[in-house]
């Protein structure tokens, strides 16, 4: 589901997950003490952000639109920050 609704399709993001943005990220702080831990660009100009608490380790991920509605594609539990390398070429990683 959750990658489904990554391809940010219209009908992915009609759920009823859906809030303007800052009513979105104000709860994601409020009750889950989550921030902001990445951002990307999807297709049709839909912004990704992954939100986070390194307190309580749950997750969130979710998909803004440009007319700028949130909604929240997954979540979870166990969240770890990762800066890991890229294998060396030709190896078999």
């Amino acid at each position: 589901m959750a990658l489904a609704a990554a391809s940010f399709g219209t009908t992915a993001l009609a759920g009823g997950n859906c809030a303007p943005r800052d009513v979105v990220v104000d709860r994601l702080a409020d009750r889950y003490g989550e921030s902001r831990q990445s951002i990307g660009l999807g297709a049709n100009n839909a912004v990704v952000e992954v939100f986070a608490s390194s307190e309580t380790g749950t997750w969130t991920i979710t998909v803004t639109t440009p007319q700028g509605l949130t909604c929240l594609v997954a979540s979870g539990q166990a969240f770890e920050a990762l800066a890991e390398a890229l294998p060396k070429p030709g190896s078999d990683a």
